[in-house]
């Protein structure tokens, strides 16, 4: 079969007018970027606010592994097929960041017949979002300096700053850093930090900011430092918002692209769900819903991360009330939970599939906590046997999860059908009664421990005493009914990357918390989990060319 970037490059598409007019839009609602991308205007979202809302449906899956799950491919194969069977349907995903593209997945759109386009744009530069956002950021660190330079009429305390610059690369060297050297002019020496822009609480802002007024209210929110004596200074007492703002003024709205089979593709913001929220912006997904009767959307990486996320975060603070999940997984990766080694995942083994579906069987337990319908899904692959395949199937079925084999890689929407048959047979048939897993008012520990406890399964939680006086003084700011964003392995339950499965008899330390004021909510940062990740020995940047005609090669 071709490589996904030659499916992509030889696809045809269609024009973004033709697309838009799928959803309604018109064509003066749309801020044209080329021939296949757009931004919705203000105006478009603006006048469609009162619309009835469509069905809302969550794809998510069990913990990544070596072997892959697709759950970007099923989501995307998944809006085909609702098209197929003549549904009004959208996807509302996020953006690639440029980290993993050249780090370890080569691209992010996708797979085989199942990927949103242009891929080669989408992948790198896109519309410029990121950019935007690692810009206004860096402005904020710049003021910050700035001003302690010239005077600190804030009273600043150098050693106590928090907010970190930011970068969209994998750039190990850059995490922890000293600014300032060199004459008095050159600022104040001190320790400084970088984290991935996805990981940045710019990010993490456009993503759940309802508009512009929105965002810059949380903006002036950020806590950048503390002074002397302990109070927070906030990006609204450097005067920065405004500006910020005015760099994100694009950014903040949403972009329309196409799939392989012209379904309209709302991608929009690009949070990592192991080191942040994890989750397209709200402002996409509303969008959706006002435009179509069925929004596919995604939360990054396995249940235990952006499904979490996703209910807990996202859809309590934009009253979002998901209708449907949809929990992909792979008899490989299932497998490879189970002991197997990549090498050996082609052969039947269904010991090793027995072993290993204990972490299926968590997510189910996991995801029924919210009240919400479950279809698990495989995502097929020809060395999948009948007999692994039935196996799996009973096993969802006798916990009561509907059930549908995905084979969208290889056929598109077509091998989609089955999948959206089901999806659409839940919609219909049995209701949602979502409900986040804590309550506002509970303590921050005791938030961090409800996780901690019925979404992982850890017997206890140890903190740090840095950790501890953190999460103190964030709630005697006033901030402790905030909802938390917990930083951690994607590979495992817990916080050891190699604890597979489901483990039994952990722990789950907390070495680092602070407060996304701004974002309005408490990050926990778990085990060994960086927010500026490296490259790998052998980056995926190292097969990626461009030819002297400007066809790019090496994403994948």
């Amino acid at each position: 079969m071709k490589t996904d970037i030659e499916i992509a490059q030889e696809a045809v598409l269609d024009p973004i007018r033709e697309v838009a007019a799928k959803l309604s839009i018109p064509e003066e609602d749309l801020e044209l970027y080329g021939k296949y991308k757009a931004k919705l205007s203000d105006g478009l979202l603006e006048r469609t606010k009162d619309n009835p809302d469509g069905k809302l449906v969550l794809v998510t899956a069990i913990n990544p592994t070596p072997a892959g799950e697709g759950k970007t491919t099923t989501s995307i194969g998944l809006g085909q097929a609702l098209g197929r069977l003549g549904k009004k349907a959208v996807l509302a995903l996020r953006e690639p960041s440029l980290g993993p593209c050249f780090g370890i997945k080569g691209g992010a759109a996708g797979g085989g017949y199942a990927q949103v386009v242009p891929m080669e744009d989408l992948n790198l530069h896109f519309t410029g979002d990121f950019h935007a956002i690692t810009s206004a950021n860096n402005l904020l660190a710049a003021l910050l300096d700035n001003h302690i330079q010239q005077g600190n009429a804030l009273q600043i305390d150098p050693r106590q700053v928090v907010f970190k610059r930011c970068l969209d690369m994998n750039d190990r060297v850059l995490r922890n850093v000293v600014v300032g050297m060199g004459s008095k002019t050159d600022g104040m020496v001190r320790e400084d930090h970088f984290v991935i822009t996805v990981a940045s609480e710019i990010m993490a802002i456009l993503c759940l900011a309802d508009d512009i007024a929105d965002l810059k209210r949380r903006l002036s929110n950020i806590i950048v430092a503390y002074t002397f004596g302990g109070d927070p200074v906030t990006a609204g007492d450097l005067k920065a918002a405004g500006a910020m703002a005015a760099l994100l003024k694009e950014a903040v709205k949403p972009n329309l692209i196409q799939t392989l089979e012209h379904t309209p593709a709302i991608v929009h913001g690009g949070p990592f769900a192991n080191i942040a929220h994890g989750c397209n912006s709200v402002r996409a997904t509303k969008a959706g819903l006002k435009l179509a009767d069925i929004v596919v959307t995604e939360a990054g990486f396995g249940a235990d991360l952006g499904a979490e996320k996703f209910f807990d975060i996202k859809c309590r603070k934009a009253g979002l009330k998901p209708d449907c999940v949809v929990l992909v997984a792979t008899v490989r990766a299932l497998k490879y939970n189970g002991g197997v080694q990549k090498t050996d995942l082609s052969g039947e083994n269904l010991d090793a599939l027995k072993k290993g579906i204990v972490n299926l069987e968590k997510h189910i337990e996991n995801l029924k906590k919210y009240g919400v319908p479950i279809v698990v899904t495989l995502n097929a692959f020809v060395s999948d046997t009948k007999a692994e395949t039935d196996f799996v199937e009973r096993f969802c079925k006798e916990r009561g999860c509907a059930f549908a084999l995905s084979k969208v890689w290889e056929s598109g929407g077509e091998g989609g059908i089955a999948l959206a048959e089901q999806v659409l047979k839940t919609l219909s048939e049995q209701e949602s009664h979502f409900q986040p897993l804590y309550p506002d008012e509970l303590g921050l520990k005791e938030k961090i421990a409800r996780i901690a406890q019925e979404i992982y399964g850890a017997d206890g939680i140890t903190y740090s005493p840095a950790a501890e006086k953190e999460l103190a003084r964030i709630t005697e700011l006033g901030m402790g009914d905030f909802p938390v964003c917990v930083a951690k392995t994607q590979y495992s339950l817990s916080d050891d990357p190699k604890k597979l499965g489901r483990p039994k008899g952990f722990t789950v330390n907390v070495r680092e918390a602070y407060v996304s004021a701004g974002a309005g909510f408490v990050v926990a940062v778990l085990g060994a989990i960086m927010t500026m990740p490296g490259l790998p020995k052998v980056p995926a940047a190292n097969a990626i060319d461009v030819d002297e005609a400007g066809k790019i090669t090496g994403l994948f």
